[in-house]
């Protein structure tokens, strides 16, 4: 596939070599607590991986901040895994490529498949040197945000919802026990639904290239279109994102990481249900 993806097996060979650092991100990190990979350091995507005042995404001295605490310098192998099937963790490896960082990957199927292979985990959080970090200014080419979505509404652009169909529909606005929210449920115009899980087998591993080829162009995607990805608070979308772009190789495909709860609140905007 892709070094962008790493094996468990992998991980296992590779997580105590000079040069690499895990890191688990949760939306809770009391999992991490219970039990992680040894030598893995923790990024909470709630309270670390954004701006809580601004509602944003972390800002270049906050994200050079967070990468030197982790121990982590500019040629640093960053291998990313977390709970629910990755959403976090490929939220993190989003912004951490945003941010110019090159060598990063995801390990395939995330905490779940290194649990169900019943592979060692531990309760000793690691000691880790502080590193020295530079980040570039944010790539725009990998981000969409409110008034680059409003005007792909006018234009070629592929618009993904990633949420489920009840959401989509506008049967409900959020998944149940999810406090983020929206003013109204629906869908933006013209978005094609294709839910995050149909990209995973039942070990949270992507599914092959050829299901995934199969998956979205039967919905009519097209490799060759600019192609925005989004959920509802930009994380299922970010996984998205890493399929298309780092699995299925689409020269053209950006995360709306604002999604509906911005874009079901905004004022005067259309939206399908």
């Amino acid at each position: 596939m892709t070094d962008k993806l790493v094996s468990v097996d992998w991980v296992q060979e590779h997580k105590n070599d000079p040069g690499v650092r895990l890191v688990e991100v949760d939306v809770d990190t009391e999992a991490y607590r219970e039990g992680h990979i040894e030598g893995a350091v923790a990024w909470n995507w709630t309270s670390q991986l954004q701006d809580n005042v601004r509602r944003d995404i972390l800002t270049k001295a906050d994200f050079e901040a967070l990468m030197a605490k982790s121990g982590i310098s500019n040629d640093t192998h960053i291998v990313l895994y977390g709970d629910n099937n990755n959403w976090f963790a490929a939220y993190a490896l989003w912004l951490t490529e945003l941010y110019g960082h090159e060598k990063v990957s995801l390990m395939n199927g995330g905490r779940v498949k290194w649990l169900a292979d019943n592979r060692p985990t531990t309760t000793a959080e690691p000691s880790v040197p502080a590193a020295s970090y530079t980040a570039k200014e944010p790539n725009p080419a990998l981000r969409a945000v409110r008034d680059e979505v409003l005007q792909a509404l006018k234009q070629p652009v592929q618009l993904v919802d990633v949420r489920s169909p009840a959401e989509y529909s506008g049967e409900v606005i959020a998944p149940p026990g999810m406090s983020e929210t929206a003013q109204r449920g629906g869908h933006i115009p013209g978005a094609k639904n294709i839910p995050w899980a149909r990209a995973v087998n039942e070990d949270g591993t992507f599914r092959s290239v050829d299901e995934l080829e199969t998956l979205y162009g039967t919905q009519g995607l097209k490799s060759d279109t600019p192609t925005i990805a989004y959920c509802r608070i930009g994380e299922r979308s970010s996984h998205t994102w890493f399929v298309l772009k780092h699995i299925l190789g689409y020269p053209d495909v950006r995360n709306y990481d604002g999604s509906w709860t911005e874009y079901g609140s905004m004022v005067g905007v259309p939206i399908e249900r």
